[in-house]
């Protein structure tokens, strides 16, 4: 190739490059709109994304994978926590973790209840953006250095391989129903490990799982409980599809008579699901 066919190649190469950026920008602007659900933009959300950046929570949290890294990455963090639990977290995040214990710093900002509502109705806005997979792996709100907690690491973003492993583990409808219960609590929509950790005295966004029977059985046969249950299967049963019908007396995990476990997994789940996930439950003994 002499100097002059290089030259030509170059510059049409270049040009061809330029022309495939030039498309590609223009059919993202196309589908801004679609992908963002402008629509869905109110009043409540702008103010929200204002709250957002006053209080400054992206020198600390990410959001689409922009953002510090130095805490976790909320742009799921909807989908993985109810708004009563967002709500009481961001009024005092002391109540939930212990700095030297949980090596949690998140300050208290003291937000009006109306900018906690509206940052909430942002972040609620920012979890149902199509961002066509990105980040690849969305950072959970539970750290993997916790043992049970099967999930990407919060603190460091960084992922166990074991655990990232054992949570994509392929299961049949012949295993037996604990191990595709195991499988649900890791997959469900929200995941269970999201909050719940299954070691002992590791407590995150849920109380650790760890011995939830003996503790199931023992508030079925208390004369303070108040749901229906008759006994474990069905007191964990209760406790998912209606979190609220029995609190534990002074837990973090609760406000105004109402749990901040997330319900719906009735509807997002078959009988036969939810089953299996009772089966898995009940075992942690």
């Amino acid at each position: 190739m002499t100097n002059r066919q290089a030259r030509i190649f170059a510059i049409a190469a270049t040009g061809l490059s330029v022309l495939i950026f030039l498309i590609l920008t223009l059919d993202s602007h196309r589908q801004f709109d679609e992908l963002t659900h402008s629509k869905n933009i109110t009043p409540a959300v702008s103010h929200g994304k204002d709250v957002w950046h006053k209080y400054n929570c992206i020198n600390c949290h990410t959001l689409l994978g922009e953002g510090a890294y130095y805490a976790p990455d909320l742009t799921k963090i909807t989908q993985h926590r109810g708004e009563p639990y967002l709500q009481a977290y961001m009024r005092d995040p002391a109540q939930f973790y212990d700095e030297n214990k949980h090596r949690r710093l998140m300050p208290k900002q003291d937000l009006s209840d109306q900018e906690i509502t509206d940052l909430i109705a942002f972040l609620d806005w920012v979890s149902k953006i199509d961002n066509q997979g990105w980040p690849p792996r969305p950072i959970l709100v539970t750290g993997s250095f916790i043992p049970g907690a099967d999930t990407i690491g919060a603190q460091a973003g960084e992922s166990s391989d074991s655990s990232m492993a054992s949570a994509v583990r392929p299961v049949t409808s012949d295993d037996d129903p604990r191990a595709q219960g195991e499988n649900i609590f890791r997959t469900a929509v929200p995941a269970c490990n999201a909050c719940h950790s299954t070691a002992p005295g590791a407590d995150m966004a849920g109380p650790t799982l760890a011995g939830l029977a003996t503790r199931a059985a023992e508030v079925v046969a208390s004369p303070d409980y108040k749901g229906s249950a008759k006994d474990v299967a069905g007191y964990i049963r209760e406790s998912v599809v209606n979190p609220s019908a029995h609190l534990i007396p002074g837990s973090m995990y609760s406000a105004n008579g109402t749990s901040f476990m997330p319900t719906g997994y009735d509807q997002s789940l078959s009988a036969e699901q939810l089953d299996h996930l009772i089966a898995y439950l009940a075992s942690l003994k």
